[in-house]
């Protein structure tokens, strides 16, 4: 897999040099790890021959523009811009134009693109998002909405994918984004890098442990998961659920099943989790309260979930 990562005046620093270790330590273990898994291959791209991000690090940008249809992987990282006001004079600047128009030429049938936080804004603005499901930093989401109105902006997940998008949320998603794209060569190599990395348990705007589920694009699967995200604290039914969403209970398991290899109430299950921990790290709810909001009763039925699933991973 070539990836081709953008980068601007300013753009994050800590989400280039992520994306760029990532790889390069994916790369270095593929072969004890998977033999199968080809070379993951990274280069700066550009529109001019050198770039300072915002932590004053210099890169030497090797490809143009005119040669992204060149990669399989186009990565778009953070503009290095905290607020909408600043992120949409940052696409306004020469740069940044220049980019949108050549992601809006790509041939998305033959090269993905795969963005995070404030780098969405960019992919939005060239229209390679529109009628697409995607992420972005969380505390922009309103901002995000009100200008890319046909975009489905989901603000729950950490990694979003959609056909031959990906996108990632706030800056530190780089991580999350780099692993989903090492995840879709070899999810074993993945795993090992997260946690040669130490970075398999870490907490975000949505938990590490889910998204690999999310890399499919069965419609059903998708409405299927939406359904249940919207209603996590309800007792679940599998015959509701698929009747709620326009199909039979019986494709909706075969379904689930082909698409993530999980039943819909195991799938439940993981969303149960993914927000269970979500809210571990960001509020102060109790075991208790978290419980009831992720469809328990019970929080030792919670916390037993919780071990088993750790130590499975």
């Amino acid at each position: 897999m070539r990836l081709g990562m953008i980068a601007l005046d300013g753009c994050f620093g800590s989400a280039v040099a992520s994306m760029i270790d990532i790889v390069r330590v994916a790369d270095g273990v593929r072969g004890d790890v998977d033999a199968g898994a080809g070379p993951i291959e990274l280069a700066i791209v550009g529109p001019k021959r050198r770039v300072t991000t915002s932590t004053s690090m210099i890169l030497p940008v090797r490809h143009s523009l005119s040669e992204l249809g060149d990669f399989d992987v186009i990565v778009v990282p953070a503009l290095g811009t905290l607020t909408a006001e600043a992120t949409f004079d940052a696409l306004r600047s020469r740069g940044a134009r220049s980019v949108i128009q050549a992601l809006g030429r790509l041939d998305g049938a033959s090269t993905r693109i795969a963005a995070a936080c404030t780098g969405v804004f960019a992919v939005a603005e060239s229209g390679r998002a529109h009628r697409r499901r995607a992420t972005t930093s969380w505390f922009l989401g309103p901002e995000f909405r009100r200008r890319y109105p046909t975009v489905d902006l989901d603000l729950d997940t950490m990694v979003v994918v959609d056909g031959g998008l990906v996108t990632a949320g706030a800056a530190f998603a780089h991580i999350d984004l780099a692993l989903s794209l090492v995840r879709s060569i070899s999810p074993d190599l993945a795993q090992h890098v997260a946690q040669l990395l130490l970075i398999d348990h870490r907490p975000s705007q949505a938990a590490f442990v889910a998204y690999e589920h999310l890399q499919h694009e069965d419609p059903i699967v998708v409405d299927f998961e939406r359904y249940v995200r919207a209603r996590l604290d309800e007792p679940f039914d599998v015959a509701s659920a698929a009747q709620s969403i326009g199909t039979s209970r019986r494709t909706l398991e075969r379904r689930t099943r082909s698409a993530l290899n999980l039943t819909p109430l195991g799938f439940v299950q993981r969303l149960r989790i993914e927000r269970a921990r979500h809210l571990s790290a960001t509020t102060d709810l109790t075991s208790a309260e978290i419980a009831l909001r992720v469809g328990y009763a019970n929080a030792e039925t919670l916390r037993s979930l919780l071990r088993r699933d750790r130590h499975r991973a």
